[in-house]
């Protein structure tokens, strides 16, 4: 009876080693993965970086094809007008200075606030300024994807 009682208290002891082992290395993965917040800032700054070199294929991934985005004028645009503004030069970025940017996820949701100050043109006008955007995250088939923007001139 000893030895069975033994047994049970190693057999116990090793798993309770090996849960805790397993445990330690789960946090230490999460710790080593970018965070929500990391992931899309980053997202922003490659968006910003792809409407300044003209990449709609780097563009039409961070997009969702269901993206609209509310603009300084209150008018909307959609991903296919947007890409064909970028890819024939209609839209262009040729410098910005991202600001801060604050980050709040909800369920399988991410909101950006933040801001850049830009030398842009749109539709052939000077389009340059500050500008106050909010853009909303959703995780799509394993990737973090823009759904909705909206973006207003600071004055």
């Amino acid at each position: 009876m000893k030895t069975l009682v033994g047994t049970v208290l190693l057999i116990c002891a090793s798993v309770g080693l090996v849960s805790a082992k397993t445990k330690t290395a789960s946090a230490a993965a999460l710790t080593k993965a970018p965070s929500v917040s990391q992931t899309v800032k980053q997202l922003e700054r490659d968006w910003l970086d792809a409407l300044k070199a003209g990449d709609v294929d780097k563009l039409g991934q961070i997009i969702a094809d269901d993206w609209t985005a509310i603009g300084p004028d209150g008018t909307t645009i959609g991903k296919k007008d947007l890409l064909a503004d970028v890819k024939s030069g209609a839209s262009t970025v040729s410098s910005y200075e991202l600001g801060p940017m604050d980050v709040k996820v909800v369920g399988g949701a991410a909101v950006v606030q933040g801001s850049d100050t830009q030398k842009s043109t749109d539709k052939g006008k000077d389009s340059s300024g500050k500008y106050a955007w909010m853009d909303v995250f959703a995780m799509r088939d394993g990737k973090w994807q823009a759904i909705r923007s909206q973006i207003a001139l600071v004055k």
